[in-house]
């Protein structure tokens, strides 16, 4: 009988595994399976079990969900033996993760609900930690993905439960293959594929994929380094290639130099993730006494710790003041997370710097959150200059260049002068590619006439720079109508959030006026919020990217103090809209009101509570909303100040989050385009960037008039004279399936846009279909 394309796919892996120095051992059951277990667990431990302690140790794993056996699967173990003496073992050598048992066995049968017969599993120290599902060439790697979700269903769990302590799975067809961690309840999206330090895929399992993820010291270190459990949602995450080259590359820098360095990672990417995965691993060095991350604001700084303790429960101690920074400094705390403003105080006051004195010597590692922030050059060298063996890196997902750099008090200053090499690259055409973050739809909306002499002329939308025209109530009032005729549109019937950002508290209070006013009138019944803090009133001129530090009003009231009075009685007015929306009771009176009040609507804006948030510059870095599917622009934005807040609706979310929707009512495409070209390469726009769903239909509709030119009706099809009339409809058929597939990306795709229908497109679908075949027979 002729072998299965499985089979023998399975059969050329364990051929390859062998090579890397995987024992194959054959278990045909959950019995061998447990006798194996034993054999390897006293192997490793050198160690003999009675059958009396051994049931200790199947005890012992027995308990808990799959988290809580990933926790036991890291643990040292002890039991009482036979004669009253104390056992201590392990089962994973986790510190020197070569130092394991590697086996790989094939064809385990279980039975639970259902009998199971699982492709290849891989042991280690006898526990079955990585599952491959195998699927032939030419399906689709979905299809194994849900075979392995009914192996968790039927049979994983069931009797002794070994199988929960998998913590890898792979999934291939030969051709593709991509990997996991074990969390039952994720999708399809969460599966990765490796690639090399460059973000080259590696996809084939036995061409590249299994010589590299599969090399037994490589996959121990992924299970024992860079699985992370989540403590908040309990489950198994496991980093993608991007983060562990970022984290690999970093702490290499730190146990063999002194040099400093910085991780280009896009927004989006989970930079969080990955620098409290290098944070975690560099606490653990002899050598290094403290690492301290750094953030740039306070929100940032909760929300940050926040997001550390749910990776590791107690990880971190959050510094809700610049004294419990200095005590955490000194005592013996290992990893602190804090405010660039609180650090800067701490080594600026004396009645504090008295106190690090003593810390002045010993080897600190900092890490810069979104480092590419103008105020992280000062503190850079104020660090310097007060101790002696800082190390310092930095994340960012925009860096500055020379072309984007602005000049302060130290010149322009780089990132790359701050920090040193860029230690891993993941710009945004890798996250797209990845399905990491979405693409953009840039709609530009209007075109104004201005009376040059006695000539009325169309003008660039960037050319008008007079305040009058671009501040006019006939021009906001307009922009207004525009947002809400198009809301319900872009975010999907309110089921996606907005947010509008314009180019001064001014302009602000004018636009929410506006739309207050049209609310009253019955116009609309959208939930509109805002905030502002900004202690100025002037233009955003240059929009150069540096958003001001408007949340230091956190820590410094005097900023809020520093708004006019006007601006100051209008914030108190809308927050008091807000306060009867949501039934809270917010105000300005002080720091700690105005701080809850901007948590607050961070919280309503991610739980969709709130329809469009109307900023200046806050929230247009740093916040992470994935249902916020929509960013309306009237506002100069430029390099990584532009790309920071297009970033706000790129999150994946679900399948009809298609894209990110920009509609600016400023002509920014040339500036979308240099940003663009900065921080990935002028080819990439084509990648980044979708043309908005308008221009597709018309594209569509357009080439359903060229192909009735060549086939009136359907069965004009039939009737075609030659090849070369057959190939020119196959021709005109392709294009229009090349838009519809576009157009399908669309959330808000609706055969109703379009000239033909869906009936009339399957029709002459069948026909290109047959024909298509012909024609391809005949050219063989």
């Amino acid at each position: 009988m002729a072998k299965q394309p499985e089979q023998v796919l399975e059969e050329q892996l364990i051929e390859q595994l062998k090579k890397l120095n995987y024992c194959l051992v054959s278990i045909k059951d959950e019995n061998e399976l447990i006798i194996n277990l034993k054999r390897q667990l006293e192997k490793h431990n050198n160690i003999k079990f009675s059958e009396k302690e051994f049931e200790k140790v199947l005890n012992i794993l027995s308990r808990g969900s799959v988290f809580d056996k990933a926790k036991t699967l890291r643990e040292k173990q002890h039991l009482v033996r036979d004669n009253g003496d104390n056992l201590y073992f392990e089962f994973l050598q986790t510190d020197h993760w070569c130092q394991n048992e590697f086996q790989v066995t094939n064809q385990v049968a279980m039975e639970g609900k259902y009998k199971n017969r699982y492709d290849v599993t891989l042991l280690i120290n006898g526990l079955p930690l990585v599952q491959v599902e195998l699927k032939r060439r030419g399906l689709e790697l979905k299809e194994a993905f849900n075979q392995i979700n009914r192996y968790q269903r039927h049979s994983f769990g069931a009797n002794s439960a070994l199988y929960q302590y998998i913590q890898i799975f792979i999934i291939s067809n030969g051709v593709n293959t991509k990997y996991y961690a074990n969390n039952r309840f994720q999708s399809f999206k969460q599966t990765f594929y490796w690639t090399d330090k460059d973000n080259k895929r590696l996809t084939n399992i036995l061409n590249g994929f299994s010589s590299e993820f599969l090399e037994p010291c490589h996959i121990s270190k992924m299970i024992c380094k860079y699985i992370v459990l989540n403590e908040a949602q309990k489950i198994l995450m496991v980093l993608r290639p991007y983060q562990y080259y970022a984290v690999e590359a970093l702490v290499d820098k730190v146990m063999h130099s002194r040099a400093n360095g910085y991780i280009w990672h896009t927004t989006g990417s989970g930079k969080t993730l990955t620098s409290f995965k290098a944070s975690q691993i560099l606490t653990t060095l002899p050598k290094v006494k403290k690492v301290i991350f750094v953030v740039d604001r306070k929100d940032l700084d909760y929300q940050t710790t926040k997001e550390f303790n749910s990776f590791s429960k107690g990880s971190v101690d959050g510094t809700d003041n610049t004294k419990a920074l200095v005590q955490q400094i000194t005592d013996d705390t290992k990893l602190i997370v804090t405010t660039i403003q609180k650090l800067n105080t701490a080594i600026s006051k004396q009645h504090y710097v008295a106190k690090l004195e003593q810390m002045k010597d010993e080897r600190i590692v900092f890490i810069f959150d979104e480092c590419h922030r103008s105020q992280f050059g000062e503190t850079h060298a104020k660090i310097n200059k007060f101790f002696n063996n800082p190390q310092m890196f930095g994340f960012t997902g925009t860096p500055i260049f020379v072309e984007n750099a602005v000049k302060n008090d130290l010149g322009k200053r780089t990132t790359k002068e701050l920090f040193g090499e860029c230690l891993h690259k993941y710009v945004i055409t890798d996250a797209i590619k990845d399905e990491n973050v979405l693409k953009f739809s840039v709609e530009y909306v209007g075109r104004y006439k201005k009376k040059d002499s006695a000539t009325e002329i169309d003008i660039e939308v960037e050319d008008i720079d007079t305040k009058e025209l671009m501040e006019s109530p006939l021009r906001l009032n307009k922009i207004a109508d525009y947002i809400l005729a198009h809301h319900n549109r872009k975010t999907h019937g309110k089921e996606f959030t907005a947010m509008f950002c314009v180019n001064s508290i001014e302009t602000l209070v004018k636009y929410y006026d506006i739309f207050q006013k049209k609310k009253d009138e019955g116009q609309h019944n959208l939930k509109i919020a805002t905030i502002f803090s900004y202690a100025a009133n002037e233009e955003d001129a240059d929009a150069n990217g540096f958003i001001p530090e408007e949340l230091s009003v956190v820590e410094e009231p005097k900023v809020l103090y520093g708004l006019q009075v006007h601006s100051r009685e209008k914030l108190d007015e809308y927050i008091e809209h807000y306060n009867k929306m949501f039934e809270t009771n917010f105000s300005t009176k002080d720091s700690e009101s105005f701080y809850n009040y901007y948590n607050d609507i961070s919280k309503k804006v991610r739980e969709r509570k709130i329809d469009i948030l109307l900023v200046v510059n806050m929230y247009l870095t740093g916040f992470d909303s994935p249902p916020l599917n929509t960013l309306y622009v009237d506002k100069n934005l430029r390099y990584h100040g532009l790309i920071q807040a297009y970033s706000r609706t790129n999150r994946i979310l679900n399948e009809q989050k298609s894209q990110g929707n920009i509609v600016a009512f400023r002509n920014l495409k040339k500036l979308t385009d240099e940003a663009i070209t900065l921080f990935s390469n002028k080819e990439a726009i084509e990648v980044i960037i979708m043309k908005p769903y308008e221009e597709y239909v018309k594209k569509f509709n357009e080439a359903f008039i060229a192909l009735l030119k060549i086939t009136p009706t359907v069965n004009s099809v039939n009737d075609l004279q030659s090849e070369n009339d057959e190939l020119e409809f196959i021709k005109a058929f392709r294009e229009l399936i090349r838009i519809r597939n576009i157009l399908t990306a669309f959330a808000d795709f609706k055969w109703q846009d379009l000239a033909m229908n869906e009936q009339l497109f399957e029709d002459f679908k069948s026909k290109y279909l047959d024909l298509y075949d012909k024609v391809k027979s005949n050219h063989t």
